[in-house]
């Protein structure tokens, strides 16, 4: 395993293209986000998949979200993309906001016991953001084992994940330090599944939530 120091340009650049090697060669990295430091994979690549699944010591019925580099991407990913969906988007992309969508039938790949969706989110790390239009939609999680607190710095996922990560990019310490809010649009009304980065009221300003949420 190696470590890039992401706050020197040289390291950086030899990084990230360690990094997006790693990940086409079906291999595990670490990669800092806005929210908490992220174990990824190509999300296409099922093997990958479930290598991280097993780093992370967690089954399929947790299935891999998935983050993406652009807004565009989402259109490529979904069944279909609703204007609650693309309200929150302009909302709160690049950022800490995870969306749950029905995904496209055709897209090859296993994420896990998905029920046909998808979680997505663009993060808002200029490194992060970087490796996604590299390598393309990326199997991402946070870098901890389950049942242990996120990694908010390179070190805590390399102490947690070791010789299972091929690359780990130190992107410093993550600037928000909160995992990511989750919204389910995947049935008839918006549901909020987790309340993390992006406040419930924050939501409630562009998108009506019902009251049990």
């Amino acid at each position: 395993m190696t470590t890039f120091d992401c706050s020197e340009p040289h390291q950086r650049r030899s990084g990230l293209d360690a990094a997006a090697d790693a990940a086409r060669a079906g291999k595990l990295v670490v990669l800092p986000t806005d929210t908490v430091y992220g174990i990824g994979a190509d999300a296409f690549n099922s093997a990958a998949v479930g290598a991280l699944l097993a780093a992370k010591g967690r089954g399929r019925d947790m299935p891999v979200p998935v983050l993406v580099g652009s807004w565009n991407t989402i259109d490529g990913l979904a069944l279909d993309v609703s204007e609650t969906a693309r309200t929150l988007i302009e909302a709160f992309w690049p950022g800490g906001l995870s969306l749950v969508i029905r995904q496209a039938p055709s897209l090859a790949w296993d994420l896990g016991d998905t029920n046909g969706t998808v979680m997505v989110r663009m993060p808002m790390h200029p490194v992060a953001l970087d490796l996604l239009r590299t390598v393309g939609p990326m199997a991402v999680s946070s870098a901890n084992r389950s049942g242990h607190p996120p990694a908010t710095t390179a070190q805590d996922a390399r102490d947690q994940l070791g010789e299972d990560v091929a690359v780990y990019l130190d992107g410093g310490r993550a600037p928000v330090g909160v995992a990511s809010s989750i919204v389910d649009l995947s049935g008839p009304e918006p549901r909020v599944l987790r309340e993390g980065a992006v406040p419930l009221d924050k939501l409630r300003q562009v998108i009506d939530i019902p009251s049990g949420d």
